[in-house]
């Protein structure tokens, strides 16, 4: 579509007025076999971000009245509500203020009877300790968050199967402190996301870079919602690209879209993105630059990505992403695969969704902002509904005149999605809160993602020993495995682990559990000759994890092993930053034995000269004496390219490793490079030329 809007008079209407809940639920466009009805509504919600049931089936929503300017100090208009179903009818008629003049919030999660709420520049912990359905406690855990960008702040909080706590930070700039330990060091968070364990103080950078959007799956795989890129996968944990600090590039959060930015909108765009686009257009073509920007039917507003781990929706369903786009009035559902060759999925549309989407409005105030699957399996939609949804700061002045956009403030609205052949959607609320520890072991192994992820909250914050039996043979004899790894860290959190348990999990019939069996084993050195085993484990995902957590070893044992994970899936991007990771994989050992064995360096291939490439790369950084030296010497004898390709790859990397090194000298490469110079290729003769520049 073209827009020649420039010339559009202010006296013409440019932007709809909002409408009513009933004509707005007349506007969806609903994927066959579902309906959609009205479960919250103005005024008793109003600018939801977030909504959540906690484990007695108390009801949250975090209304964030600030977006998209900053409040001024003491007037911070924050607020989360507690709503009430007072009649039984499956909708909200009642609500209560649970906690007012908070700074941003943004996201909330239940922990020890209350909840933890993202504020930035805060992590905050808010309980009702005299059940009046209002906090009396409000403590600072967690100071330090950017906070300067309500688009791009601490949020959506997730607690994962592995007991940690994960947190979107937009790999903003931060220095983090936690308030309940002031031994505890600063942590920079920048380039990083977030996780922490209250249970045992912890907290860490965790990466991704997510922006508001982010889900992880029973398995543990995190995915990350940004504005375009609806569906990134986070491949690498921080705790290992970050062993040391040489590798060449840290960036491990993968576009898993087989259709990238594509989407099917019912709504034109708003007059100030055509005219925008018309503009940022037009300079591209004047400066010749082969780009193209979009108004619509691309990605622009992608936004709350969750994962449905419900038991309501037919089981294709299941492990299904669900994904809103504010910009686009829609919301997108994506079938991830996991691949063969690979440890990534691929996302995509399921066939009867090619042309189309799961949701979509043809009503431009729909802005389906967040998602949360309730305790009746069902899908919730979190609809900010607004006039404008957009950053001012990415608007030009004349175009924000008569944008007004605190317009529709005081609307919000929340559906629910059911299967369309379900007689009812009333389910009774849980009360799990009131349950015995014991009881809640049963609850591990519900079809329900949402009861199994609460009773093991509920399990590490009682911390009650007396059922590590019954875990155990959870653990041991039921037949499902998502149960099976729930007990397994139900175990963890218990600290009722030992080597025996961890090397029974990395045999487990399930490759999910035996991969989580690979990473606790890297705290029982015991089960090293049970982790080097699993790097040939048939599945790819398992093999992957072995990988990474060999590299927190550092003998010729897993010398050994990580020279045949580069000889087997060396050609992998995400196996070559799995082996550099480690010290171990990372060093003239590791060289020595795949110069030694010759398969590797028998059949150059780009992909193998890239890990070569990289390898220099870690060395030149490092710079340890001698080593570049003696890793030109060793390309010397094995490169029988008539190109020499390898000596160039390795030069390549070193002298791209210098200039990240504080030390630009290097004893003996003077020595080692005329040897070889005398070849007289001209890629080679470039690259020492580009090495020699470098050190002086």
């Amino acid at each position: 579509m073209t827009f020649s809007l420039l010339s559009v008079s202010c006296s013409e209407r440019r932007y709809a007025d909002s409408l009513t809940t009933d004509e707005a639920l007349q506007h969806f466009q609903l994927r066959e076999g579902f309906k959609i009805e009205l479960y919250a509504s103005e005024p008793n919600i109003l600018d939801p971000v977030e909504m959540i049931f906690d484990e007695s089936g108390n009801i949250y929503v975090v209304e964030m009245f600030d977006y998209p300017y900053k409040p001024e100090p003491g007037k911070e208009s924050g607020r989360i509500r507690m709503l009430f179903d007072t009649n039984g009818d499956g909708k909200i008629d009642s609500t209560t203020v649970f906690a007012d003049r908070l700074i941003e919030a943004t996201s909330v999660l239940p922990w020890k009877g209350g909840l933890l709420v993202t504020s930035a520049p805060d992590i905050l912990y808010l309980k009702d300790t005299n059940n009046d359905n209002r906090a009396d406690i409000k403590e600072t855990l967690f100071h330090g968050f950017f906070e300067n960008n309500s688009e791009a702040q601490i949020t959506n909080l997730r607690f994962g199967i592995d007991n940690w706590i994960y947190a979107s930070n937009n790999g903003q700039a931060g220095t983090v402190t936690f308030w309940l330990d002031s031994t505890a060091p600063a942590l920079d968070m920048r380039n990083g996301d977030f996780r922490f364990r209250l249970d045992r103080g912890m907290f860490e950078v965790e990466a991704g870079g997510a922006q508001f959007g982010q889900t992880l799956d029973d398995w543990g795989n995190r995915f990350i919602t940004q504005n375009t890129l609806h569906m990134r996968q986070v491949v690498i944990p921080w705790r290992y690209t970050h062993r040391h600090p040489y590798l060449p590039s840290t960036r491990v959060a993968w576009n898993i879209s087989d259709h990238d930015l594509e989407m099917f909108q019912d709504t034109p765009p708003p007059y100030w993105r055509a005219v925008r686009t018309e503009r940022r257009q037009k300079q591209f073509d004047d400066e010749n630059l082969d780009r193209t920007e979009y108004a619509e039917d691309h990605f622009t507003g992608a936004s709350g990505g969750t994962f449905y781990g419900g038991d309501a929706f037919p089981k294709e369903f299941y492990g299904n992403i669900f994904t809103g786009d504010v910009a686009g009035n829609l919301v997108h559902r994506d079938v991830l695969s996991p691949l063969s060759n690979s440890p990534t999925f691929v996302a995509s549309r399921e066939a009867s969704e090619k042309d189309r989407e799961f949701l979509s409005s043809t009503d431009p105030w729909f802005r389906p902002t967040n998602f949360t699957i309730g305790p009746d399996g069902n899908l919730y939609i979190i609809d900010y509904y607004r006039q404008h949804i957009e950053t001012p700061l990415s608007i030009t002045e004349d175009l924000k005149a008569d944008m007004d956009f605190y317009n529709g403030s005081e609307y919000g609205r929340i559906y629910r999605i059911f299967p369309e052949k379900t007689s009812t959607v009333k389910k009774a609320l849980p009360n799990m809160k009131t349950e015995t520890t014991e009881a809640l072991i049963a609850y591990l192994t519900h079809p329900n993602r949402w009861w199994r992820l609460h009773a093991q909250r509920l399990l590490l914050e009682r911390h009650d020993t007396t059922v590590v039996p019954s875990l155990k043979k959870m653990f041991i004899n039921h037949e499902d495995p998502r149960s099976r790894l729930h007990a397994f860290y139900a175990l963890e959190g218990l600290d009722a682990l030992n080597g025996d348990i961890v090397k029974q999990a990395m045999t487990d019939l399930h490759p999910g559990v035996r991969k989580h069996g690979a990473i606790l084993s890297e705290q029982y050195p015991d089960c090293l000759p049970q982790l080097l085993e699993l790097v040939n484990d048939q599945d790819i995902a398992v093999a992957f994890q072995a990988t990474l957590s060999l590299g927190e070893y550092n003998n010729d044992e897993v010398i050994s092993a990580l020279t045949g994970i580069v000889e087997k899936n060396g050609q992998d991007t995400w196996f070559q930053m799995a082996t550099l990771s480690s010290e171990a994989g990372s060093s003239m050992a590791l060289l020595k034995q795949l110069v030694k064995k010759g398969s590797f360096f028998s059949n150059p291939s780009p992909e193998k000269q890239r890990f070569l490439e990289q390898f220099s790369y870690i060395t030149g950084a490092r710079n340890k004496e001698g080593e570049a030296a003696l890793l030109l010497k060793m390309m010397a004898d094995a490169d029988k390219t008539d190109e020499k390709s390898w000596i160039v790859a390795c030069i390549t990397g070193l002298t791209k490793g210098l200039g990240k090194s504080e030390n630009k000298s290097m004893p003996g490469i003077e020595d080692a490079l005329q040897k070889i110079e005398g070849d007289g290729s001209p890629l080679l003769m470039d690259a020492i030329k580009g090495l020699r520049d470098a050190l002086n």
